[in-house]
């Protein structure tokens, strides 16, 4: 009963206390070019990651599928930690070990005790600066991925944007898939992933960074004693720049009847990632929404496309996406429906694209706005979270741009803004269209074409 009868003392903090209240982002340059990166909190747990300027893109037709193989192959055992021992080093921690590959960026990050910081350090440099690339090991895992891209073959999502980044990108890296081909990941040998960690591994090229109850300060020593490898000494890049990937109105249609659903996905070129339109395109996907037949709200949803895919039946989910690059991106919808719907939805899903360009409302935007606001506090949820946030920011935009000055950016958008960037991405521009599946309805590209502009008296 006395329990009961407490009350909590503690106000939540308001969204603007939220934003200055959060820690600041201290960064170090190593003297061989290393970026060591973090956020202090009072966090019992803490993420250190290593993010690398690596990814499909850096790969050529031969090479492709490089990166995602070193992946693999990078929890296997290092030259301090052979075979199996580096996984019960991490298991002893009661840490988290995972990673990743995209386009243009590679992770490997642990999740542990604050107080473990230094030897999650220690095994991230042993992870990258040492690792065995076993013979026998590299055959057991090109069964693995062989078996893991079949697999991707039924996610059909997934096969969709591959073939939108193909037919958007066609005959440049951005048109390469993560995981590579099948020929290349049979034929991939010891010598091309040692390569491909000579050329990429190195401390200019990566961002170390840490998020939760840790010191900077103890962690740029760690950074100091453990980077210290052959890889690390030099401050240059031999990486050449990247080249300009451009954009391709164009098509990729991809009928098999015997699929219940059709998974159609439209682009137009994005702006790169440091292109402050993002924020704007970032608005206007929020006006129009996202939907799927599991939500609740029906035609009462604030979003004009969803109600009119409820009210219609017009498809089974929806979804806008804003996908940058360092110099170009796909901005765009994906949506999946039946056969019959095919062409009532990609005209409903191309009338909200003119409408954005020539009716945005101020009562649309102010809603789209606060969505945003709530979808970038969400990023302090966890420390793998807000670490990730650093590792991205520092490779994308050579800083951490910090909550604030994002709300400030979202806060000066207005329906003017919206109309106006939206008429230069997407007004009267050629589309890059992905289909799969039972997509003999899909009308003709000039067809599509044509509903990129309207004739106005």
């Amino acid at each position: 009963a006395a329990l009961l009868t407490l009350t909590r003392k503690r106000d939540a903090a308001t969204y603007a206390q939220t934003l200055q209240n959060i820690p600041e982002t201290q960064v170090t340059t190593l003297e061989n070019g290393l970026h060591v990166a973090s956020e202090e909190s009072n966090q019992p747990t803490c993420t250190v990651g290593l993010w690398i300027k690596a990814g499909s893109r850096y790969e050529d037709a031969k090479t492709n599928g490089a990166g995602f193989f070193l992946e693999h192959m990078a929890f296997k055992g290092t030259k301090n930690r052979p075979g199996s021992a580096f996984e019960k080093e991490v298991e002893s921690l009661g840490a988290h070990l995972n990673g990743y590959t995209s386009r243009e960026q590679t992770a490997f990050y642990i999740k542990a005790l604050s107080k473990d910081m230094p030897k999650a350090v220690e095994l991230l440099s042993d992870l990258v600066q040492n690792c065995v690339l076993e013979d026998s090991q590299m055959e057991k895992e090109r069964g693995v991925i062989l078996q893991e891209l079949k697999e991707m073959d039924s996610t059909l999502t997934d096969v969709t944007f591959d073939y939108l980044h193909a037919t958007a990108y066609q005959g440049t890296a951005l048109a390469h898939t993560v995981e590579g081909t099948t020929e290349n990941i049979k034929r991939l040998t010891r010598a091309d992933l040692a390569s491909y960690v000579d050329t990429h591994f190195k401390a200019p090229r990566m961002v170390l960074a840490a998020a939760g109850g840790i010191s900077h300060r103890e962690l740029v020593a760690a950074a100091k004693q453990h980077f210290t490898g052959a890889s690390f000494t030099s401050k240059g890049d031999s990486v050449p720049a990247l080249a300009r990937c451009r954009f391709t109105g164009s098509e990729i249609r991809a009928r098999d009847d015997a699929l219940p659903l059709a998974h159609i996905a439209l682009a137009v070129e994005g702006p790169g990632w440091a292109d402050p339109d993002n924020v704007v395109l970032n608005v206007a996907n929020a006006i129009i929404g996202r939907y799927d037949r599991t939500f609740g709200g029906g035609k009462n949803q604030s979003s004009r496309l969803a109600a009119l895919a409820v009210e219609h039946k017009l498809c089974h989910s929806f979804e806008p996406f804003n996908t940058s690059y360092s110099d170009t991106g796909l901005f765009g919808f994906h949506f999946v429906c039946d056969p019959l719907s095919l062409d009532d939805m990609m005209f409903c899903a191309q009338r909200e694209w003119m409408r954005l360009c020539t009716s945005t409302t101020d009562s649309e935007v102010k809603r789209a706005k606060n969505y945003l606001r709530n979808a970038m506090v969400a990023q302090l949820d966890g420390t793998t979270r807000v670490c990730e946030n650093i590792g991205s920011h520092l490779l994308h935009y050579g800083r951490r741009i910090p909550l604030e000055e994002w709300d400030a950016r979202i806060s000066a958008v207005d329906a003017r803004m919206v109309r106006d960037v939206c008429s230069q991405y997407i007004y009267d521009k050629c589309p890059a269209i992905a289909a799969v599946g039972p997509i003999e309805q899909l009308l003709d590209y000039n067809r599509i074409r044509s509903a990129m502009y309207w004739v106005r008296l």
